[in-house]
């Protein structure tokens, strides 16, 4: 062969060369793309799925922080209902205690009160001892001021219409000049302790 072919056949081969070259590397070029779009597809799928795990977490710690700051129904009406019964057992107590101390009160009133009707027979006794009267008197005036500051207060029952929760009718008279029902003589006084009735007051009646 001669040197002119031997030339020309390189460069056949070389240029062949080049073209599968140039193929490899076009083909290899939309690989490459491939490759990276699949590589940015990752990247945001691995980004959204941190992002729906952080909402996530987010929202689980949202609901427990709110489940730690409002009680469960449950307890609050409970507490409700025993604040309830505390607070009508303690009035319950209370009036329990006022009652009971009133009727002490009252028992003990009742006690003196035969020393009061003795005092009123002495005093309406005559007498001309004018300081045993007045001495008479005074206790008699002193007495009464203690039933007052125990808050005892005697029943009106002369001269009122007679009234069966406070009067005591022991005798009954016709007499044209009073009232129907009018007590027209009172034979023992008759006391009360607020809307209590200590004794009742024994009187007669007319008409």
């Amino acid at each position: 062969m001669s040197d002119e072919k031997k030339t020309e056949e390189r460069r056949e081969e070389e240029q062949s060369a080049e073209k599968e070259s140039e193929t490899v590397v076009t083909d290899q070029a939309p690989k490459a793309e491939e490759a990276e779009e699949k590589a940015g597809d990752t990247t945001q799928k691995s980004e959204k799925t941190e992002k729906k795990t952080e909402t996530k977490t987010e929202k689980k710690t949202e609901t427990k922080e709110e489940k730690k700051t409002e009680p469960p129904q449950g307890a609050s009406d409970a507490y409700l209902r025993l604040l309830a019964e505390y607070d009508n057992y303690r009035k319950r107590s209370q009036k329990e205690k006022d009652s009971l101390y009133a009727d002490v009160r009252a028992d003990v009133v009742t006690k003196f009160l035969p020393v009061y009707d003795n005092l009123v027979r002495a005093i309406q006794q005559g007498t001309e001892d004018e300081a045993y009267r007045k001495g008479v008197e005074m206790i008699m005036n002193q007495f009464c001021t203690t039933l007052q500051k125990l808050g005892v207060e005697k029943i009106e029952a002369l001269g009122q219409t007679f009234d069966p929760t406070l009067h005591n009718a022991v005798m009954h008279v016709e007499d044209e000049t009073k009232g129907e029902n009018e007590i027209v003589e009172v034979f023992q006084e008759g006391f009360r302790l607020g809307d209590k009735v200590i004794r009742f007051a024994m009187v007669k009646v007319a008409n």
